[in-house]
């Protein structure tokens, strides 16, 4: 009875774990890495023949995102998720294989005119398109026999629409070990989805530590903090482009803007245009829109049961083709311009930041987790210029960090998370899904807790009988980190999200009664006299 770490170990994406028990094989996810290259995403670190089942959490690419290279090097398994997570698979995966066809094609034309080899793309729409063929779903609290000595449990997680945690039931010969896999855990309080439920009671837990350093600045309101940023860049005369996640952060944006339209939160243009220039969007919308009792919060079913649409509003225009996508930029109307990829690495939202990060007018607003080695990171770190289709892109238009719209669960949520469990009747913590630094430091927190814990390497393997590690992991080379053509040290990095962060807050502060913003002043003038230089 083994498990195997086969991504997203000390790293924050490309989720892959590995399960061995009573000769069957198990991943539970299969996720593309995002952002900094540490492992190839083009190799699989197992034979994909072997492996009989795969568990999906929910449908983040980081999660599903190689189920196409998969299948298409041989997996004749079955994938077991729950249903919107499948229906979501299906537009998602479609997505991220035009991306690899895309670039290939990119790659291609560069290596021609130089005279280098030709590359195929990892894998091919018609590679994403067959993966439907495999997967069979299920419902929330149900149990199911996966095969002779696996039982599998999903409950939601409350991250995205359909995403899960999942508990196996493990017997081989005379031993029985329970396991639980937390996929990633949502927020709490966020709009649309319910917060995370959780199991209670595993001899092991695999959980994710994204934010596993920190907390989510307070908010006081999503809509009136939005709508004060969307105001003020409109008297500007500019356009707040805000790159978002396709599939969960665009729908919970449009439900917020809902509300401030609503309201008249926005009074420099009442009437303002919101664009969604996302195909992926405008289908992941569709889905949800459609019959999702048993996945939405009790506020989002009753507004659905009212008749009101949760995604609709005067000035809502959703984009199609690129033709459409390249006139927005020639529009000199002030509007909200949604678009994807999330960290700004692909797709049709870095045409949309050539034409307005060098504008003063302008705001680029991130609502995600930005990884780094990202272009979005890159942004947020504070870089003067970018390059982008071949072109030195200067940067002044405002850059908003907006860490309260979190789809993760903060530090304090995951230690709130991971306590529910008996430290006394759980025999390890395996910490996962957090940057190099993050997952160990979060590691030690849950050992606070009176957890046996640790944060595991790429390629580690521990059995589940004996409670040991059986083979060590190592830790990937990485590309550097740079800052304006330089290297960067974690530390630096860490200051200037935390210095976003602060500015944040100071926003939010308007309205606060007169002591509460003095002692506020005099604490940043005190860290300001003590490290000033």
């Amino acid at each position: 009875m083994k498990l195997s770490f086969f991504g997203a170990d000390r790293c924050v994406t490309g989720s892959c774990h590995c399960l061995e028990v009573g000769g069957k094989t198990i991943l539970i996810d299969c996720g593309l890495q995002q952002g900094r290259d540490e492992i190839d995403n083009a190799s699989l670190p197992f034979a994909p023949g072997s492996v009989d089942y795969v568990l999906v959490t929910h449908a983040h690419i980081d999660h599903s995102g190689r189920l196409p290279m998969l299948v298409r090097q041989g997996f004749r398994g079955r994938i077991l998720t729950t249903a919107p997570t499948a229906e979501l698979l299906k537009i998602m995966l479609a997505d991220s294989a035009h991306i690899q066809e895309s670039d290939a094609a990119y790659q291609n034309r560069k290596n021609e005119r130089a005279g280098r080899p030709l590359v195929e793309p990892i894998y091919t729409v018609e590679d994403a398109m067959r993966v439907a063929d495999y997967i069979d779903t299920c419902g929330y609290d149900q149990t199911i026999d996966l095969c002779p000595g696996v039982k599998a449990t999903f409950i939601d997680a409350g991250h995205l629409l359909g995403s899960a945690s999942i508990r196996l039931t493990l017997t081989e010969g005379e031993e029985t070990r329970t396991i639980v896999f937390s996929g990633d855990i949502g927020n709490v309080d966020q709009p649309i989805l319910r917060d995370p439920q959780c199991f209670h009671e595993a001899d092991y837990v695999v959980m994710e530590s994204t934010y596993g350093d920190r907390n989510h600045t307070e908010v006081w309101s999503y809509t009136e903090e939005l709508a004060q940023i969307i105001d003020e860049t409109f008297r500007r005369g500019g356009n707040v482009v805000i790159p978002s996640f396709a599939v969960g952060r665009t729908q919970e944006l449009l439900y917020f803007i809902r509300e401030i339209k609503d309201r008249g939160l926005v009074t420099a243009v009442p009437d303002f245009p919101v664009y969604v220039d996302s195909p992926l969007a405008r289908a992941a919308t569709t889905i949800f829109c459609g019959d999702l009792r048993g996945y939405l919060d009790e506020e989002a079913l009753a507004l659905v049961q009212d008749g009101t649409a949760m995604f609709s509003f005067p000035g809502l225009r959703l984009t199609e083709t690129t033709e459409e996508s390249k006139l927005l930029n020639e529009d000199r109307t002030p509007k909200v311009i949604i678009s994807a990829s999330g960290m700004c690495d692909a797709g049709r939202i870095r045409h949309h930041l050539k034409y307005n990060l060098w504008r003063p007018d302008s705001a680029i607003v991130f609502v995600g987790f930005q990884s780094p080695g990202t272009l979005g990171r890159t942004l947020l770190d504070g870089a003067q210029s970018v390059r982008l289709f071949g072109e030195e892109v200067a940067v002044r238009a405002k850059i908003v960090n907006f860490p309260g719209l979190s789809s993760h669960a903060d530090r304090d949520h995951l230690l709130r998370w991971i306590g529910q469990f008996d430290p006394a009747q759980t025999q390890h913590v395996f910490v996962v899904h957090g940057d190099r630094d993050v997952a160990p430091l979060f590691a030690d927190s849950v050992k606070a807790l009176g957890f046996a814990a640790h944060a595991p390497q790429y390629t580690e393997v521990y059995d589940l009988l004996l409670n040991a590690q059986t083979a060590p992991g190592y830790l990937p080379e990485r590309k550097k980190v740079t800052f304006e053509g330089k290297k960067t040290a974690p530390a630096y990095q860490r200051l200037v999200q935390l210095g976003d962060s602060l500015a944040a807050l100071i926003r939010r502060s308007k309205g606060r009664d007169n002591k509460t913003l003095a002692a506020f002043a005099d604490a940043i003038r005190k860290i300001i006299e003590k490290f000033e230089f």
